[in-house]
């Protein structure tokens, strides 16, 4: 069961534009999610495929600003707020709470690894009492492929049972539809929203009972992907499916974050979108190419993009 107050549908882990010099591109950033917005997609910066974990805190809290200072809606935003340090994750769940953001997204401290349930569970109470906001909406964020450090289902339960209306949802990027499958149908009674890490398992979720989905490549097929979400119990669900699977295969054969860029970069003739931040490459011009004819062989293509 969808909760019209709570946030649904499709998000992206917006990616973020650097210049020659790494400093972020805020103008650049601001236009992007103009487009997704325009395109029926919510904003989740400062996820996996954001770079979210190479910029500082100070960096993300400006951005934050810029962007509703830019006049973006705020109750489309579910900015990455999870850091390793718990001082950090307050910083910015608090001013995501001040700005008036839609949620929050929270990974778990990730770098001690084997952690107890209980030490799980003390790091998301501990930022939600102090927190101590009615506005605040954690949605938990389960990645063990990278995090290492899994949400494990009675963590999420001891939490929908102490904070009813606080925790409210998860995006399960785990990969494995099973665990998916035990969420939706575990917290069915609950007022939870999964959304699937990947538009790849975004009609399973849905005909399940899933919120939607949250993924990388909303970045770059955001109309598509958002289209299904909403004629999802239409006759041409399987074979819009099929197709936004050959979309992400294609991009799936490449890392990930630079081959969204490159797309982007090409698409908005700005070569300064393929800057990424060490410890990732950015795409030279044989490996756009190479991107670009892919996905032209498909059929893909971008419109609307500005510089």
């Amino acid at each position: 069961m969808r909760y019209p107050d709570l946030m649904s549908g499709v998000l992206s882990p917006v990616i973020t534009p650097f210049k020659d010099n790494l400093e972020p591109d805020s103008e650049k950033l601001v236009s992007h999610c103009r487009w997704l917005l325009d395109n029926d997609v919510g904003l989740a910066v400062f996820g996996t495929n954001s770079e979210g974990n190479s910029l500082a805190t100070e960096e993300k809290i400006e951005l934050l600003e810029k962007l509703v200072e830019a006049g973006l809606p705020a109750d489309r935003m579910m900015p990455g707020t999870g850091c390793c340090a718990l001082t950090d994750t307050l910083a910015l769940t608090r001013k995501a709470v001040e700005l008036g953001c839609g949620g929050v997204l929270m990974l778990p401290p990730f770098y001690y690894k084997n952690v107890s349930d209980d030490g799980l569970y003390r790091s998301f109470a501990e930022i939600i009492e102090r927190i101590g906001d009615d506005q605040l909406r954690v949605y938990l964020y389960h990645i063990p492929p990278v995090a290492q450090v899994p949400v494990t289902l009675p963590v999420i339960e001891r939490l929908l049972k102490d904070y009813p209306g606080t925790v409210v949802g998860i995006k399960d990027s785990s990969g494995d539809w099973q665990n998916t499958k035990t969420m939706l149908d575990l917290f069915k009674g609950e007022k939870f929203h999964v959304f699937p890490g990947s538009e790849t398992f975004m009609l399973k979720g849905l005909r399940h009972g899933g919120a939607g989905c949250i993924s990388a490549t909303a970045n770059v097929n955001p109309k598509a992907i958002a289209h299904l979400a909403s004629t999802w119990e239409q006759d041409s669900a399987d074979e819009q499916q099929a197709s936004l699977d050959q979309v992400r295969s294609v991009f799936q054969g490449y890392v990930m974050i630079p081959a969204m860029k490159a797309a982007v970069a090409h698409y908005s003739k700005s070569v300064s979108w393929r800057n990424v931040r060490p410890p990732l490459d950015p795409f030279d011009d044989g490996q756009t190419r190479a991107l670009i004819n892919s996905l032209e062989a498909i059929g893909f293509t971008m419109s609307g993009l500005e510089k």
